[in-house]
């Protein structure tokens, strides 16, 4: 059964740092390209940033880059997107997306950056 479960989402300063993690299950998760994804209400979702499946080449929106970092250990199924210098605009729900089925998202992990 697949399963993307992620964590480490809380409140932070601005300028402060977070790291997310999610922990996939139930595919070849090395066979898979990986996502970030973050949804702020009343706004769509955008993507964050994604790793490829066998490069491990990375790609970022241009609002996180240089300050955000998405990696991977595929011997733990896991994806982490490490986050510094956080704005009050990254203030999201925060999914990670990949795997054999287009339809399935977690339930996401809440960011808020504020004072």
């Amino acid at each position: 059964q697949v399963q993307l479960v992620e964590s480490g989402g809380g409140l932070v300063q601005p300028g402060g740092s977070l790291r997310l993690s999610c922990a996939a299950s139930g595919f070849t998760f090395s066979a898979y390209t990986m996502f970030w994804y973050r949804q702020a209400p009343g706004k769509e979702r955008e993507l964050v940033a994604f790793i490829r499946k066998i490069t491990g080449s990375t790609v970022y929106a241009n609002s996180v880059k240089g300050r955000f970092t998405i990696s991977r250990d595929n011997a733990e199924n896991t994806v982490t997107l490490q986050m510094n210098n956080l704005k009050p605009e990254d203030t999201a729900v925060y999914y990670c997306k990949g795997g054999p089925l287009d339809d399935y998202w977690g339930q996401g992990t809440q960011v808020t950056v504020g004072t």
